[in-house]
């Protein structure tokens, strides 16, 4: 057997015009050796004949263990097999022969048209971000990419809890002007597993005219776009940013995604605008009604004159106690209304288990405390002065009075004395 450097120089030679005979006298080895290595297409190969080992007997038991159950751990395999030797060594095995028993699930190349779907998820910036009360937390960042184009446009937003989800979607598709056919999740649990779909999310799917399309798990095929997509933040938008609040942390990306999505994407082999107008020409208009979307509830409002919203409490004005208000919020604003008139309005505080206070509020729930303890007093009397009484009442009281001349009797001796 010669070795690959043999083979070459052999050829070498032989091309060179140098006998056979002479090149077999200068390795010193056989001629025939020489003529074989000459017509040969392919380098020498040492094939190793297979030896059995020591896991040898036990393979066939453990293929048929893993025909049964595929995902059998190797040291439940090496337990129900019998095994005694290396761990390591088995696993090592099991390794090997584990994707041979697994049925195959071949996966098809996705084509995208042009205004069919929009992939859509959820993407967690590796960096906490500063809230209202000097906290600070990870928060989640809506994707949404168009999957013609690949277009992208994204959005940090409180929670991932459903009212959000549909607001910060709405927003994403008001900022790209048109409604893909097909709005793809992977099973965000805000948005629906499996058939069960969140509260709400059927009605906006509905108005807006597209389909909801739920991923099974482990499909990462059907989701690989935005995967990769939400990498890219991490590596090409994230690196050297600091941010200040929420509201900074969305304006850095959309200035930055505004540059991004003009840059060539390698797997169409051009920029996501360029692919844009044809994507949109195929999409659905936007609906013509408004949408009542986000936080939405009614109560009666207490003599502790807040509302809560998610975690935190916003005041309401006093006046409205006792009445049913309309409490609503917005990724931006928390508005309470009071028969259609608004009557508090604040800022949405991101920060958990935090307490928003209008001044005015508090100005107003003294003046109804005060004018409220005034009407009291009013009604029942001053107390002081009802400690003191005329006796004549208690004449009255007990019939000792007579009513006509004012003069009090003794019931005893029947004398008559002026009233007490």
């Amino acid at each position: 057997m010669i070795t690959l450097e043999d083979w070459a120089l052999i050829r070498r030679l032989a091309a060179e015009g140098v006998p056979k005979s002479r090149i077999a006298a200068r390795l010193g080895i056989s001629r025939t050796t020489v003529i074989k290595a000459v017509s040969s297409d392919e380098p020498p190969r040492y094939d190793r004949a297979p030896q059995p080992t020591s896991f040898t007997v036990f393979e066939a038991r453990v293929r048929a263990l893993l025909e049964e159950t595929p995902d059998m751990p190797a040291t439940v395999l090496a337990e129900r097999v019998g095994w005694a030797g290396s761990i390591r060594w088995f696993s090592e095995n099991v390794r090997r022969l584990r994707p041979q028993q697994r049925p195959v699930d071949p996966a098809d190349r996705l084509v995208w048209e042009p205004g069919d779907a929009a992939q859509c998820d959820l993407w967690f910036a590796p960096r906490k971000i500063p809230l209202e009360d000097g906290s600070s937390t990870l928060l989640p960042v809506l994707v949404m990419s168009a999957a013609h184009s690949r277009f992208t446009l994204a959005r940090m937003i409180p929670t991932r809890k459903t009212e959000d989800l549909l607001l910060g979607s709405w927003e994403l598709l008001k900022q790209l002007g048109r409604v893909p056919r097909r709005l793809i999740w992977d099973n965000e649990g805000g948005i629906g597993r499996g058939q069960r779909r969140a509260e709400g999310v059927a009605a906006f799917m509905g108005t807006l005219a597209t389909r909801l399309v739920l991923l099974p798990p482990n499909d990462p095929e059907s989701k690989g776009l935005l995967e990769r997509r939400n990498g890219w933040f991490e590596t090409s938008f994230m690196p050297g940013r600091s941010f200040a609040s929420p509201a900074d942390f969305n304006t850095q990306l959309g200035g930055w995604l505004a540059t991004a999505n003009t840059r060539m994407v390698r797997t169409i082999g051009v920029a996501p605008t360029q692919r844009l107008e044809a994507d949109l020409a195929a999409m659905l208009p936007l609906p013509p009604i408004p949408l009542h979307l986000g936080w939405r509830n009614r109560i009666r409002l207490g003599r502790d004159y807040y509302v809560r919203l998610d975690t935190n409490d916003y005041s309401v004005n006093p006046a409205v106690i006792g009445r049913l208000v309309d409490v609503s919020a917005d990724l931006d604003r928390v508005r309470v209304r009071a028969d259609g008139r608004i009557v508090a309005e604040h800022p949405r505080v991101w920060a958990r288990g935090t307490t928003l206070t209008d001044p005015t509020h508090v100005e107003t729930a003294a003046v109804l405390r005060r004018r409220f303890q005034q009407d009291r007093r009013l009604v029942v009397g001053d107390p002081a002065r009802d400690l003191v009484r005329d006796l004549a009442d208690y004449d009255r009281a007990f019939g000792l009075t007579d009513t006509d001349t004012g003069q009090g009797v003794d019931t005893q001796d029947g004398d008559t004395q002026v009233g007490s």
